[in-house]
């Protein structure tokens, strides 16, 4: 088997049209995450007559260590013969590009399974990350036979719920940075009611900052509004063929209006007359579990029809056990933390 083969490039050159694997391998998104911490690389890798680009996210650490973040990558079809293999091939030829104290790279995977059907896994080589980075388990609309043909697969109360909204004269509009401020109260407020974590109000506005001065991809801040009163609001992504809701947020108030059946109505009818092929509803609880936390979640996104994806979540590949596995304590507190105190 030919050897893997990678070499440094420019951010611009990550990711042409031809492979694209989605925004977070996109040189819009090395931007926003170099603006918090990080360190952008990109990479071009080779291995006989398979070849991609690749974003890798390097965080620097006390005492000169470092870790190396791959998120969305590589390419689902890289590695066709055997996937573990190549990821554990493509990990050692990267290791003379990271910095000299990295001791291990995370592979936020991209392949999925769907339905019922257990995500890929790969455990032989590499170890599973005790936190997930990404949302593992998403529900995606496939647009290409537009929004009219999407209705009869959603659920009927989401349909009801959509001309209830219009009924009860709740109203979309998109906006800009300019609305930021205002979502970003409803976002707090949800952060309060759901015990989920946010980022600052900065990294928002540093997304919507981007998008304006690289106008490709495009960010829609769509608001819900009844009586004059801000209801809800959601931030979608616009990216060629890929369109992806990122963020929600809502009211305490009137939910009972249905402003969010009314929002995703309006963002994927959008981008089914922008002509994206899928529409990605980013994240939800992985099956029908009436128990889980976020059951209604489950309900709201796979109501819309489309799609249930499983990704493997996060894998890592070790260079250094000792530092790992103090790294991996760390962070298996902090899963705790986030996910069992904080929701108590």
């Amino acid at each position: 088997m030919a050897p893997v083969i990678a070499e440094r490039i420019e951010l611009g050159d990550l990711n042409p049209r031809e492979e694209y694997n989605g925004f977070l391998q996109t040189p819009f998104w090395a931007r926003q995450k170099e603006r918090f911490g990080w360190k952008a690389e990109a990479v071009r890798w080779k291995r006989g007559e398979e070849k991609g680009t690749l974003l890798i996210l390097i965080r620097s650490l006390p005492g000169g260590l470092a870790l190396a973040y791959v998120p969305g990558g590589p390419d689902a079809a890289a590695g066709r013969e055997n996937r573990e293999d190549f990821l554990v091939d493509l990990s050692r030829e990267l290791r003379g590009i990271l910095p000299l104290g990295c001791f291990f790279i995370r592979y936020d995977l991209p392949e999925f399974s769907s339905g019922e059907q257990a995500a890929p896994a790969y455990p032989e080589s590499l170890k599973k990350a005790p936190l997930d980075i990404q949302p593992p388990d998403t529900v995606v609309l496939d647009l290409r036979s537009g929004y009219e043909a999407l209705l009869p697969g959603m659920h009927k109360k989401h349909r009801y719920n959509i001309r209830l909204a219009a009924k009860k004269g709740v109203t979309v509009k998109k906006a800009g940075r300019e609305k930021l401020a205002d979502w970003y109260e409803l976002y707090r407020i949800t952060s309060e009611r759901d015990k989920i974590a946010i980022h600052p109000y900065k990294y928002y506005e540093r997304l919507f900052e981007l998008v304006d001065a690289e106008k490709e991809p495009e960010l829609v801040l769509y608001l819900a509004y009844a009586e004059g009163a801000l209801l809800a609001g959601i931030i979608v992504l616009f990216n060629g063929k890929e369109v992806v809701y990122l963020y929600g947020a809502s009211s305490n108030e009137k939910r009972n209006l249905m402003p969010a059946y009314a929002l995703q109505s309006a963002a994927i009818q959008d981008a089914c007359k922008a002509g994206a092929e899928a529409y990605d509803l980013f994240g939800c609880p992985p099956s029908a579990d009436p128990e889980h936390p976020m059951a209604g979640l489950y309900r709201f996104k796979t109501g819309f029809g489309g799609e249930l994806r499983h990704r493997p979540g996060a894998w890592d590949y070790p260079y250094s056990r000792l530092f790992y596995l103090l790294y991996r304590g760390m962070e298996a507190g902090r899963r705790w933390y986030y996910k069992v105190w904080k929701k108590r």
